[in-house]
Formats: structure tokens, sequence, C-alpha cells
């Protein structure tokens, strides 16, 4: 049985000590997540953040840098997120935009608040993200280019962090 891969980017901006972040319903359950969402065909991964930002937050934000590929599997193994996370600024925000289906509200959180509520995070790879950017960690040179027909993804899993 081959494990379905769904390939995700994720935005993390910190302004002022605090994260941006969304409320979000998923199956029925509020969770709380980076901004974050597919790749769309025909886009590279720096728009597809871009465009997910903001459309989850309102938020037009620069893609910086790339801060790593994280890989996260169910807890039952039946399918594995692939995360390529961005470092990123925020431009300027639009509060008069509608916000995605199933997105609550759009937040700007600080470690401690997003530790406190660790338990409704949507995946690990949240606070692994946070971590990662505030330790300074960012991506070996060798990591592979993704290309926008996603046809390399393999090449990127061999380099992504488990979480």
């Amino acid at each position: 049985m081959t494990t379905q891969t769904d390939l995700t980017v994720a935005a993390i901006i910190e302004r002022n000590g605090r994260f941006l972040m969304v409320e979000e319903i998923v199956a029925g359950e509020l969770v709380i997540n980076q901004p974050a969402g597919h790749i769309e065909n025909g886009e590279t991964p720096e728009q597809a953040v871009v465009r997910e930002t903001l459309e989850e937050t309102a938020w037009h934000i620069t893609a910086e840098q790339m801060l790593g590929a994280y890989l996260w599997h169910l807890e039952d193994r039946s399918k594995r997120f692939l995360r390529i996370a961005f470092v990123g600024l925020c431009d300027r925000h639009e509060p008069e935009l509608e916000l995605d289906t199933g997105i609550v509200r759009a937040l700007w959180m600080s470690l401690p608040e997003i530790r406190a509520q660790q338990h409704l995070l949507r995946t690990p790879m949240v606070l692994r993200c946070i971590d990662d950017y505030l330790s300074g960690k960012r991506p070996q040179p060798v990591m592979p280019k993704l290309n926008v027909r996603h046809d390399n993804v393999d090449s990127v899993l061999a380099f992504a962090q488990r979480v």
C-alpha cells in the first residue's frame, strides 16, 4: 500500500515577539495553525505561501527564506504531510477581506501562548517550525528545488526532517 503524501506550505511570520496564526475548524474541531495550505497547479511554493497567507489572514506577506521541509505521518500511517515552511514579513493588512472557509480568525500569539495551547495545534509541525525559526536553523544548501509539477517530491521527502 502506498502512503498518500500531501504537499503543503506554511508561513512563519513573527512581529514584535508574536507569531501570525490562524484558528480553523478541521474535522469539526477548532485547531491552531500557521497560515498554510496546498500548492495549486502552476504555482511555486513561494507563490503558494503568499496566497495562502492572504486567503487565511488578510495579510500580504513577502516570503523571504525557506525555513525547511518537514515530514509528519498520521498516527495510523495512512497519510503523511510534507510541509515546506517559509519565513516571511508582513507587508500590509486588508481586514475587510473575507477569510477562507473554515478559518475562524487570524491572531498574533506569543510563544508562551502557543505552548499553552499546544493541545490545539493542528500538527506537531506547527511548534517544530517555530522552534527551528527561533533557533536560527535554516535549510542545508543541498535541498532540491521544487518544480511546479511536483514530480520531484521524493527528492524533497529524502531531505525532510521527520517530526
